[in-house]
């Protein structure tokens, strides 16, 4: 009953927020009126909200985390060494830190419920990490120029605010145009080295890896998987001792089939 208050609240203040949604008549099933509310924070742009709605909002996500279930690293068996697969919900894991495939905007998703990760891991933080994203890329285009985008497989950290993670590690991943080349392959490899190397420098002992590029980016996700296990295994084997963990979250049956056989080889 208290969560649905919270809904009826949030939905109403964030309408006011909008402006442009302010006489959205929602329907009245909680399914409809879960929706409205994310899409309402998909399509906000980063600005401060005001505290009582911010404590709200915390207060909405974080027993929306306990509703759908917080998997804690030790209910994920290690495989290969320290190694993990985990398919399911990325926003559901209690890890240091969960990467997040992001576009060169680096402010999440602004398609309404739209299903990619971006999206998802934007939604359930809340609005505090697009703004956080924001307020990085502004000090970045101080420094770098206006028309600065983020370049493909260079990390960037943030708070995860309302997840169970600690850390949210974004990283831009290559699109595969035409046809998949060596030097885009260097790039896929490039985003889990170089997210690996961001997660030792700050302390960071237990990471979950997306399937980077595949989907709308367009990788195949064999190539990607493949890529993805050599290069992990690879930088475990060059920093003994530095990660706790390291687990492929998997949303997929296709690519669950193909993490287990390559970690079965």
């Amino acid at each position: 009953m208290e969560q649905n208050r919270r809904l009826t609240e949030l939905l109403e203040r964030f309408k006011a927020d909008s402006g442009r949604y302010r006489d959205w008549q929602v329907p009245g099933d909680e399914a409809s009126r879960r929706a409205a509310l994310r899409s309402l924070m998909n399509v906000r742009p980063p600005r401060p909200l005001d505290e009582g709605t911010l404590r709200l909002q915390d207060e909405y996500l974080s027993r929306r985390a306990r509703e759908k279930g917080v998997v804690a690293l030790s209910d994920i068996p290690a495989l290969r060494g320290s190694i993990s697969l985990w398919q399911g919900d990325i926003t559901r894991l209690a890890v240091d830190a969960i990467v997040n495939a992001a576009n060169s905007q680096m402010l999440g998703c602004f398609v309404p419920m739209h299903t990619c990760i971006d999206n998802c891991i934007h939604t359930f933080a809340g609005v505090q990490l697009r703004l956080e994203c924001a307020k990085q890329m502004e000090a970045l285009r101080a420094r770098y120029g206006g028309d600065y985008e983020q370049p493909t497989a260079v990390p960037l950290l943030t708070g995860a605010y309302n997840l169970p993670a600690k850390k949210v590690v974004h990283v831009v991943g290559p699109i595969v145009e035409d046809e998949l080349t060596p030097a885009l392959e260097q790039d896929l490899a490039d985003c889990y080295e170089n997210v690996l190397d961001l997660c030792r420098e700050n302390g960071l002992r237990s990471v979950a890896f997306c399937c980077i590029s595949t989907g709308v980016f367009r990788f195949p996700n064999r190539r990607a998987a493949e890529i993805a296990v050599q290069t992990v295994e690879g930088w475990l084997a060059a920093h003994p001792g530095e990660m706790d963990r390291v687990v492929f979250n998997v949303f997929k049956d296709e690519d669950r089939g193909i993490y287990e056989e390559l970690l079965r080889e």
